[in-house]
């Protein structure tokens, strides 16, 4: 019912190519690590083999989504880099 037709197979592999990409150059972290999951979840939902490589590979795409940019990517270099300083008082 879920399976991935096989004419899908190239696009579908682009298009992880593509997020790859994204996240590896560190441009819209937030949406690529949602697609990259998205993505995932439902390459192990049609996969005929269950495998754990999907969940992780999803998992780590809403970590890195959460995570945000780091400190060298490109979005950092456009947007500033977002940092939380948290100061304890001691009185």
């Amino acid at each position: 019912m879920w399976a991935l037709p096989q004419s899908l197979a190239l696009p579908i592999a682009s298009i992880g190519f593509a997020i790859g990409v994204l996240l590896v150059v560190g441009l819209w972290t937030p949406i690529a690590g949602v697609l990259q999951a998205i993505l995932e979840f439902w390459s192990a939902l049609a996969g005929d083999s269950v495998d754990g490589v999907h969940a992780v590979r999803g998992i780590v795409g809403l970590s890195l989504a959460m995570l945000g940019p780091g400190a060298w990517s490109v979005d950092a270099r456009l947007f500033g880099r977002k940092r939380i300083d948290v100061n304890v008082r001691r009185d």
